[in-house]
């Protein structure tokens, strides 16, 4: 038994897949209870009236090529959200294995962890070195117990890059003991090369990568997990059989063609244009104390009263997010300069 197989739950390498109808489009279905007819107003390609493709293979190689890695490392998703739970499942028991996180980070990876019973252990960020890595800590935190160690890079809600090195560390150090999951959803924003290149030095390295973000399309729930082959079989196995859409796969096939990705890459660069604008001028606001330095598409803020200037923002038609970790602070996503303009007057 691999090592791989070793960290899983023993239950899922034993699992046999549930077998989806066979996906042979050359061939007339009459194999998987569906309807003969399309709905009236069915525009798709391929007929909502039938089951999508499993693991989209046309998807999976645009997916693939996009991140610059191969179509067997590639598990595709409904968000980063489907692949934080599908790795939980896989790899954790109930009441016996634990996840590590670093807060403040993304809930997801907690409350991923605590439907599927497992423990979680924090190990905080640095907040006075600007929320930096705690290897040492991570490393030490990290019981023969721990299966999973989610990093997120940009993190989110701060807006920094993990330090390279010592996400590089960790998944040395761990080494056939536990997952590394290296969360990029925010990547783009930064300019940063991913990690995913280092999966044949660091196998036991796991990538998350979305379209959520900056490509736009938040709306058609798509992301993507990349990781060894055998941790995508493992996974595979967890993940329900038609959890692609056939709209989500037409679309991002269609939306991610290479003539469409100039326009993706001039939005990434206004954004970072917008967001070196609203950090200076929210820097200049009487109302706020601090502005933490983002590579991301959205900008931490420490204000004098965090719940006054959410409430103000409200008040003018406007949400940002607070969080019960930072008390003090407010994450605001960058919008349009419009947008921008109409937040910054409500706190002036």
């Amino acid at each position: 038994m691999s090592w791989i197989s070793s960290l899983a739950r023993s239950d899922i390498v034993a699992l046999k897949a549930y077998e989806h109808a066979a996906w042979e489009p050359q061939l007339t279905r009459l194999h998987a209870n569906e309807l003969p007819w399309r709905i009236p107003g069915d525009t798709t390609l391929a007929g909502l009236n039938r089951y999508p493709e499993p693991q989209p293979r046309a998807l999976r190689e645009r997916l693939a090529a996009v991140y610059g890695v191969l179509p067997d490392s590639v598990l595709i998703g409904r968000g980063s959200d489907d692949a934080i739970d599908v790795l939980v499942r896989t790899f954790c028991r109930a009441d016996h294995d634990a996840v590590l996180i670093c807060p403040p980070t993304f809930g997801m990876y907690a409350v991923a962890a605590r439907i599927q019973g497992a423990q979680v252990i924090s190990v905080p960020l640095r907040a006075p070195d600007g929320f930096a890595l705690d290897e040492a800590r991570v490393l030490a935190r990290c019981t023969s117990a721990v299966k999973l160690v989610f990093l997120c890079s940009p993190n989110n809600p701060t807006g920094n890059l993990l330090a390279r090195g010592a996400i590089l560390g960790i998944a040395r150090a761990l080494a056939e003991r536990a997952l590394v999951v290296v969360d990029e959803a925010y990547l783009e924003f930064a300019g940063a090369a991913t990690l995913a290149g280092e999966l044949g030095r660091h196998p036991n390295l796991v990538i998350l990568r979305t379209l959520s973000k900056a490509y736009g399309l938040a709306g058609v729930r798509c992301g993507t997990l990349i990781a060894h082959p055998e941790v995508i079989a493992l996974t595979a196995k967890v993940m329900p059989p038609y959890a692609i859409a056939q709209t989500t796969c037409e679309t991002v096939l269609k939306l991610l063609e290479p003539t469409r990705l100039t326009a993706v890459h001039e939005r990434i660069a206004l954004i970072g244009i917008e967001r070196e604008r609203m950090a200076r001028e929210l820097a200049g606001l009487n109302c706020v104390t601090r502005v933490h330095p983002s590579v991301a598409n959205f900008i931490l803020a420490d204000f004098t009263d965090a719940a006054d200037a959410l409430a103000q923002a409200r008040h003018a038609q406007l949400l940002v997010r607070s969080s019960a970790e930072l008390p003090t602070a407010l994450r605001i996503t960058i919008g349009s300069s419009a947008h921008n303009d109409a937040l910054l007057g409500a706190w002036s």
